[in-house]
């Protein structure tokens, strides 16, 4: 008998149990085989095509009208995006009776192609994640005992008062989270503001900071120009500090498609990655010599007049200046003192580069977390404008971010010196969002203590120091002495012996999370009896995860997706806007919180809708182009995913949403920002940023006028002739305003009430958006003007970028030649240490007690702190042991044997006990670390400290529990990829 179902899902749809036994096995054992997966694996044709109708097991869930797989409940299929890295690859989840039971990876994205790494393809543990947090609990005696959600809200919000009255707003610090969607990432901003309050900040700051402030100054947006897809068109492509086959593993799918083309791929790493292993040219340099290395590169550039000189005299100023700095000072003998590689191949690199065109060059976090992390993501973005390789197709500055929201989070979420869109704090840019919220500019400035409204606040690479440091040195009137870690990994920052003082110091700990994370474990731990604050409450409450709501991410590439809500929140776990919500209404400011937004019912209790949210997003956040992207909009394009083309994410032909009638035609698959505009104006949403080739309203555009009009008689506006396709205005020109529409005669093309909302406003704060309609729509020209990219950024400590030694390090003779920054009285309201330690650790010869150079980075089977990830048995299974890599040569040197245990030893006087894996992957000067592992504190399991049943299943040595001082001079980047170690049989 056929094992067909009835589409009625009524009684009769099995002949036997036997049957409907054999069935639920089959569909388990294939739990992500679907009807057109089936054929397209086994290569069967239309021939068969009857037959595999009939073999349900292999069709999709919802094709069952009615019901579920025993005709009794009922069958869904919620489309979602995977919560690891910034890839932004979708999933199908099959939900039965509210129960998520499958996942299946979406064929038709056209970012993941249908493949999921293997974080990806057990997401349904994350749902439903047996060592999850349950209940709020609280810390009591050293044990957490559960509470209540009424005790928890009542005691932490009776506390914060406390704080505020006899310490300021600023004593409580924010740390939220890239795992938060952007409607949660802009509600906690929002949050923190009328807290009274900048002292906020996320993931960011410790993975790409430094990226997105030397991007940003050097061009105009802090993100990646292309995308994921776009390499497929790159002729080579040149990855420094990214081992993206395990940070994100699906975008090598794109590259590996593009060398089937002849792509040429460099790989630049300490380490001999997974990565490299694909490489068609593998360079070793050492940790923390980017700079060295990049301007050895412009030297062969240079000197062989391989750079694009139209291109540098039309669009980039400042380059003349950066050749004659990089030929004084980077000949290739200094090259390779420096970093180590002989002339020989990094002229074969710098020829590769010039002789395949266009190229891309890739950056992660091998890059970014330096003290010069700045400057060397500047010197990347040179690079690629020597070569005239930004703002066209194949080229670009392709940076992978790090968490699946940290783009969106860091774009309209809680930063310390900005506002949603990086809209800075001055006052103007308060009174815009004040007009949005609906609230007055006065309520909002009465909240923050005098003065503090318009300062930056501390960054989360330094609360640490926000309760260690001696008052007086603090640019705020009070210490730290309440955290809130909202969806944060304090294993993923640096200095862990002192974080855990600096807990134990506070006065208030607050962990808002589907796990309780390493926080409660160190919370937990006893540390040293004088740190111990005996008035400390500690308390974890159970966070939804983004399974368990809906709203939109931002992958890398600045594509937003929708998440459906797949299952409702499990156990008394909340959804974070509803814990917002929830606090605000204890804390008094609920209904200014949520004035613009409509309330639903989750479990009995009221939260914000986050459709909502976005629509508010959308009516504020011009800078960046968040305002096109409707929530109606992204929904069409996850319905419709099959639309989109994989290399140019452009809609194929005329596509219609048959849901809701809208139609696709034109737009880029999840209208990547920037997307201008009213939703109503349907910018398509744009690519590749900065593209003359292209008109504005089809994803077109130029540099960012966003540094003035001159620099000393020097004009710093695009040279006449450089302009997006089909502009009226073909010269350089600076951002729109009132007072420019009005000069070219254009005012009258505004309509009445455009006129009225437009009057002394730029196009960054014309709530009608009418200015940015009339510019792009009308004229074909860009709102934030037409100007040149700059290779000098003379309001960065080094104008153009240059290479400093890091503060612990194994070569006194270059910090001689390279030292570090003078130290700094105030930065980011704390003062921080540069030459002074270095000259320190240089004297008392730390180079000879810690001769090796310690780094860190990914493993493919887990993410971020790794609370989660190695929460997941199946995940866990793969990897259940920290480890330290080891060249053979100082392995032998240390009489340590592959596999056995040793202890890693650095100058804060941590020591880590670990696994040593014995590899030519590192040099003999290097060892690496992953920095996913937490549970383990020098030796010592954690177990006993996490509430019971909420450890991971794999535990072991955080690096960053052994990681020392240093932050780049910019962001406060905290630095992870050079520090010193030393190595010892255990």
């Amino acid at each position: 008998m056929l094992l067909t179902k009835k589409s009625s899902g009524g009684a009769g749809a099995y002949p036997s149990a036997f049957v409907h036994s054999l069935r639920r096995g089959l569909q388990h054992a294939l739990p992500t085989v679907d009807r057109r997966a089936f054929l397209r694996r086994s290569g069967l044709g239309l021939g068969v095509g009857l037959a595999a109708t009939q073999l349900s097991l292999v069709k999709k869930a919802q094709a069952a009208t009615g019901g579920s797989i025993d005709g009794t409940g009922k069958i869904e299929v919620k489309r979602t995006v995977c919560t690891h890295c910034s890839v932004g690859c979708a999933t199908d989840a099959v939900v039965e009776n509210g129960v998520w039971v499958r996942q299946e990876a979406v064929f038709d994205s056209p970012i993941n192609l249908g493949a999921h790494c293997a974080k990806g393809a057990a997401l349904r543990e994350h749902g439903h994640g047996e060592y999850r947090l349950r209940h709020p609990m609280k810390l009591v005696n050293g044990k957490y005992q559960r509470i209540s959600w009424d005790q928890a809200l009542d005691e932490i919000t009776a506390r914060m008062k406390e704080l505020r009255d006899a310490s300021g707003a600023d004593s409580v610090y924010f740390v939220g989270s890239s795992k938060h969607n952007n409607e949660q990432a802009y509600l906690l901003r929002k949050f923190v503001s009328f807290w009274g309050s900048n002292n906020c900040d996320h993931q960011a700051r410790i993975c790409h900071s430094t990226t997105v402030a030397g991007v940003a100054n050097t061009w105009g947006y802090g993100a990646m120009t292309n995308s994921y897809n776009d390499m497929q068109n790159s002729k080579v492509a040149l990855y420094i500090g990214s081992n993206a086959a395990e940070a994100h593993p699906v975008s090598m799918l794109h590259m590996l498609h593009a060398k089937e083309t002849g792509c040429k791929m460099i790989v630049v790493d300490p380490r001999f990655t997974r990565t490299a292993a694909k490489a068609d040219e593998y360079v070793r340099i050492r940790s923390g010599t980017d700079i060295p290395f990049l301007f050895g590169l412009l030297y062969h550039i240079f000197k062989n007049g391989w750079e694009d000189k139209q291109y540098i005299n039309d669009r980039v100023y400042g380059m003349d200046a950066v050749k004659a700095d990089v030929l004084a000072k980077w000949s290739p003998d200094k090259v390779e003192e420096a970093c180590g590689v002989k002339e020989d191949q990094m002229f074969k690199v710098a020829k590769m580069l010039h002789d395949n065109n266009p190229g891309t060059i890739v950056w992660c976090m091998g890059q970014t977390q330096h003290t010069i992390g700045n400057a060397m993501v500047r010197a990347s973005c040179i690079l690629q404008l020597a070569l005239g390789n930004v703002g066209k197709s194949g080229g670009g500055t392709n940076i992978f971010r790090g968490h699946d929201n940290v783009q969106g989070a860091t774009d309209v979420g809680p930063n310390p010196d900005s506002l949603p869109g990086y809209y800075g704090l001055a006052e103007g840019s308060w009174k815009h969002f004040a007009a949005t919220w609906g609230v007055d500019f006065d309520w909002i400035k009465g909240r923050y203590t005098e003065g503090n409204m318009t300062k930056p606040g501390l960054t989360v690479s330094r609360w640490i120091d926000g309760v260690l440091e001696n008052n007086e040195a603090i640019d705020q009137n009070s210490n730290l002495r309440g955290v809130f870690f909202w969806g944060h990994a304090p294993n993923s920052q640096t200095r862990g012996l002192e974080m855990k003082r600096a807990m134990d110091k506070l006065d208030l700990l607050v962990v808002v999370d589907p796990y309780p994370s390493a926080t409660a474990a160190m919370a937990a731990m006893p540390g040293k009896p004088e740190d111990l604050n005996p008035k400390r409450a500690v308390y974890l409450l159970p966070a939804a995860t983004q399974f368990e709501t809906s709203g939109s991410c931002t992958a890398s590439n600045r594509s937003l997706q929708w998440r459906e809500k797949v299952i409702e929140p499990l156990w008394e776990s909340r959804t974070d806007h509803m814990i917002m919500y929830q606090f605000a209404q204890k804390l008094g400011f609920d209904k200014e919180l949520v004035k613009n937004y409509k309330m639903q019912k989750v479990k009995g209790m009221d939260e914000p809708v986050p459709e909502d949210i976005l629509r508010e997003i959308n009516k504020c956040v011009w800078t960046i182009g968040y305002t096109g992207q409707s929530p109606e909009r992204l929904k069409a394009h996850m319905r419709n995913m099959q639309a989109f083309d994989v290399k140019t994410l452009k809609c194929k032909g005329t596509v219609v949403d048959k849901e809701t009638g809208y139609d696709m035609t034109g737009d880029y698959f999840g209208l990547p920002w920037p997307c201008y505009g009213t939703p109503e104006l349907k910018h398509p949403g744009t690519a590749n940023l900065y593209d003359t080739s292209r008109h504005v309203m089809d994803g077109g555009g130029n540099f960012r006028a966003n540094f003035g009009v001159e620099r000393e008689g020097v004009s710093l506006l695009a040279a006449d002739g450089s302009y997006s396709k089909g502009a009226d205005i073909t010269t350089g020109y600076p951002e729109l305003d009132h007072v420019l529409l009005k000069k070219l005669g254009w005012w009258d093309e505004l309509t009445e009430a455009e006129q009225k909302a437009a009057e002394g406003k730029n196009w960054k704060t014309d709530p009608s958006g009418g200015q940015i309609r009339v510019f792009m729509k009308n004229h074909g020209c860009h709102p934030f003007g037409n100007a040149k990219a700059r290779a000098v950024v003379w309001n960065f400590p080094d104008a153009i970028p240059q290479h400093r030694e890091p503060i612990y390090g194994t070569r006194p003779d270059l910090v001689a030649k390279y030292p570090s920054h003078d130290d700094q009285k105030n930065r980011w309201r704390l003062p921080i240490l540069y030459k002074s330690l270095q000259a320190k650790n240089v004297e008392n010869k730390l180079y000879e007690k810690f001769p090796l150079i310690m780094t860190s980075g990914r493993l493919v089977e887990y993410e971020g702190g790794g609370e989660e990830t190695r929460s997941n048995p199946w995940l866990a299974e793969l990897q259940q042991e920290m480890f330290v890599e080891l060249n053979p040569a100082a392995a032998v040197a240390r009489g340590i044997r592959n596999g056995e245990r040793v202890w890693v030893s650095t100058p804060t006087g941590a020591r880590l006990n670990v696994q040593a894996l014995v590899t030519e992957r590192v040099g003999p000067d290097t060892v690496f670390l992953p920095f996913h592992f937490s549970g383990r504190w020098q030796g010592q399991d954690m177990k006993a400290y996490y509430p019971d049943g909420a450890m991971p299943v794999v535990r072991g040595e955080a690096i960053n529990t052994a990681t020392t001082y240093g932050y780049d001079i910019v962001t406060m980047m905290q630095e992870t990829k050079t520090t010193i170690c030393n190595v010892e049989k255990a």
